[in-house]
């Protein structure tokens, strides 16, 4: 693997000042979820397992990354349902059992962490902290500065030194970082950007949802081997579609 691109849009945690991580304050959990998060998030990793989830590693990080720290307090009681939750300008966070079945899709059984992913959405920072703890390192991309501050804000407390944050068009992935293991879209269009395909290492796999017809969607999986791209068409999604720019 080469050497890691550096950039300014990286996590800023040099300003905040050396500690340990448990003296950091934990941001107000909202009244209804109290100190039982953690039985709630249990409660949601055994139905992601019932729903046929059953890549250990994937269960663990569901498990692990509290969701109600990346909705708003009024929807904190709804984080750990099966639901898509908005999350402000017209973007949603996905569903538990959606971004835990994409995650396992991505790691396609392997025994160990995945190398360098690639993220395009990071939205409010949800699935770029649960990639963090699956792979080694991992570039998430935002198109709207509103969301990308968000994100930055959510996972300021988690100090994860492996996930970098960018503000970018993710139509054109982020060529610096590649080549990538994995990448994976919160997005879809009608087709799959070229630079993403040119940017996945051979080897890897690419999951995105993707139009199949209208404005339906389903989730596809590209694997990149030495003979070519090799192209699965799998479940019906929904997801907020595909743009370029930066907004």
């Amino acid at each position: 693997m080469k050497r890691r691109p550096s950039f300014p849009a990286q996590l800023p945690l040099a300003s905040a000042p050396s500690r340990p991580r448990a003296a950091v304050p934990p941001p107000q959990i909202p009244q209804g979820l109290g100190m039982d998060s953690d039985a709630v998030r249990r409660r949601m990793v055994q139905k992601l397992a019932q729903q046929g989830v059953s890549d250990a590693a994937v269960l663990a990080a569901m498990g692990t990354i509290e969701r109600h720290r990346f909705v708003d307090s009024a929807l904190a009681n709804q984080a750990y349902e099966d639901t898509s939750l908005p999350i402000g300008l017209g973007q949603t966070i996905s569903k538990p059992g959606v971004v835990a079945r994409m995650a396992e899709l991505l790691r396609n059984g392997r025994p160990g962490k995945m190398g360098r992913v690639l993220e395009i959405g990071t939205g409010c920072g949800y699935q770029a902290a649960l990639l963090s703890l699956l792979a080694t390192e991992v570039y998430s991309m935002e198109r709207l500065r509103g969301l990308h501050d968000k994100a930055r804000e959510n996972l300021r407390p988690f100090r994860l030194a492996n996930l970098h944050l960018l503000l970018g068009d993710g139509m054109q992935g982020y060529a610096k970082g590649a080549p990538y293991d994995a990448i994976i879209s919160a997005a879809g269009g009608s087709e799959l950007p070229q630079a993403w395909l040119e940017q996945l290492a051979t080897g890897g796999r690419l999951v995105a949802p993707v139009v199949v017809a209208g404005s339906a969607q389903a989730l596809v999986v590209v694997d990149k081997t030495v003979q070519g791209l090799r192209q699965t068409l799998l479940e019906a999604v929904h997801f907020v579609p595909l743009k370029s720019g930066v907004a």
